[in-house]
């Protein structure tokens, strides 16, 4: 069957073709209207007319399987496509405004924003590759932002899943991708590790905030080769103000190796939110490259130029999860604390990649008027940070591992709740009192976290036994014993 001419006002499969907003050089964009879709439309065509490109074809099959199988805010939805037998393409909404390519006039950006940028950017890395999808093609032109502020990734047609065939790995011996943001394994031929995007990720957060690439502009295979052995410079030797906890976020999404960056775009994203608890080590301070001969090991070291096994995505991204535990820092809290310490360690002894995010609520009253310092004189809220630190002492974490937060809200379950929503938590632990009548009739913290979050909750109650020794203990009466 002859394909269609694709022109303004020509209609296929019930969509009206409207203007061509775009000509890339593998695709072209057009606006689309149908009857009864409300939302504005995009078709993407690919090229496939004499002298094209071969790998716009098999970029735009991977798009075509991967696009229908996506949802969320971070990513556009789809309404249709069309097959090669007839005319190829794919309908996505159209998302109002610009790429991130557009502010690129105005580099470098403030710091700040840059981190806030990033922050979104990661976010919604965290949601693609929870749906087992790699991007492979971060950049500024693959990124917009919805009205209400969530990051947009587009252009999937470099795009890795973890369940579907990657014909641009059978197909190409060549990588395929945007040279100065690919990650050195992708030059190995390494495709399914989500961590890749963290390290484009790393390129633009560094040349937003110093109006340079860290590795330059280098289009040819030797040139993007050299990210295998050499680092780029520390943004602290062109920017002497430069954050310490930015440089360290930066230089660990840069790093060589996949395993030495963060494990998850979760946890970057959670640093990112979070950059006055970023642990830092020399990364945060340096001001040169490494030496040369760092730079020589690096290049004759078998181990770091051999393309590691297949990666399973999904046990990666399991493996680093962020675990929120929320403690109770008041008197008579001993016996349920232990039980969720005890819990907590359980749990990242089998999760060596995991972040523990410790969080205490301080409830504020709703009419009152709340002292910030307590009986003695001491400020609540910094004692009560120092009591999560104590309380995660025992667990033996380093420290970049380990974040601590006071929470100040009327409402504790909202508090939690929006706390883990917002920051990705991958599972709650958290602590169950014994029954009272006020629980009863008012609900408890515990049971309203479990029933509304959106992430797995672990309930936690300590044993009666511990419970009745602590309170005979605090009314002055001699314990019972406990029977076997």
């Amino acid at each position: 069957m002859a394909k269609p001419s694709i022109e303004s006002g020509t209609e296929l499969d019930g969509f009206t073709i409207g203007e061509c907003v775009h000509r890339g050089g593998m695709a072209t964009l057009w606006t689309v209207t149908h009857p009864g879709i409300t939302v504005p439309l995009l078709m993407k065509i690919p090229r496939i007319s004499e002298g094209e490109d071969p790998g716009a074809i098999v970029s735009f099959e991977m798009e075509q399987m991967i696009v229908p199988r996506l949802a969320g805010p971070h990513v556009p939805a789809c309404f249709g496509s069309g097959a090669f037998e007839r005319q190829p393409y794919v309908v996505i909404e159209r998302i109002p405004g610009k790429t991130l390519y557009d502010r690129l006039g105005d580099l470098p950006l403030g710091y700040e924003e840059v981190r806030v940028i990033g922050g979104k950017i990661a976010t919604a890395l965290a949601d693609l590759h929870r749906q087992n999808v790699i991007h492979h093609d971060i950049k500024p032109s693959s990124i917009m932002f919805r009205e209400s502020g969530e990051a947009v990734l587009i252009d999937f047609g470099l795009s890795h899943h973890n369940q579907l065939p990657d014909l641009l790995q059978e197909e190409f011996r060549l990588p395929y991708g945007t040279a100065p943001y690919m990650a050195p394994e992708r030059l190995l031929g390494v495709r399914d590790d989500p961590r890749s995007d963290l390290f484009s990720l790393g390129v633009l957060l560094y040349f937003f905030t110093t109006g340079e690439r860290p590795f330059g502009e280098s289009e040819t295979l030797r040139g993007m080769r050299r990210r295998l052995w050499r680092d780029p410079h520390p943004p602290r030797k062109l920017k002497a103000d430069y954050p310490l906890q930015l440089q360290e976020i930066v230089l660990r999404c840069l790093e060589i190796e996949p395993v030495w960056r963060h494990p998850t775009a979760s946890q970057l994203a959670f640093e990112l939110a979070h950059p006055e608890q970023v642990k830092l080590t020399a990364r945060s301070e340096r001001l040169k490259r490494d030496p040369l001969s760092t730079v020589w090991r690096r290049r004759f070291n078998r181990g770091l130029t051999t393309p590691k096994p297949k990666a399973d995505v999904a046990a990666q991204l399991a493996s680093g999860p962020i675990v929120a535990v929320a403690i109770d820092t008041e008197e008579g809290s001993g016996p349920l604390n232990e039980c969720l310490r005890a819990t907590a360690a359980q749990l990242l002894s089998t999760l060596p990649s995991a972040r523990l995010a410790c969080i205490n609520v301080l409830k504020l009253g709703r009419i009152t008027i709340d002292r910030t310092l307590d009986e003695e004189g001491r400020n609540k809220h910094i004692g009560r940070l120092v009591a999560l630190r104590h309380w995660a002492s025992p667990l033996g974490l380093d420290e970049s591992r380990l974040t601590v937060h006071v929470l100040e809200a009327v409402d504790p379950a909202s508090a939690i709740l929006e706390f883990t929503g917002v920051n990705h938590v991958d599972h709650i632990v958290i602590g169950a009192r014994q029954n009272s009548l006020m629980r009863a009739l008012l609900g408890s913290v515990s049971a309203r976290v479990a029933t509304e979050a959106a992430c797995t909750v672990t309930v936690v109650r300590p044993p009666r036994s511990a419970v009745a020794l602590v309170q005979d203990d605090q009314e002055g009466r001699k314990p019972k014993a406990i029977e076997a």
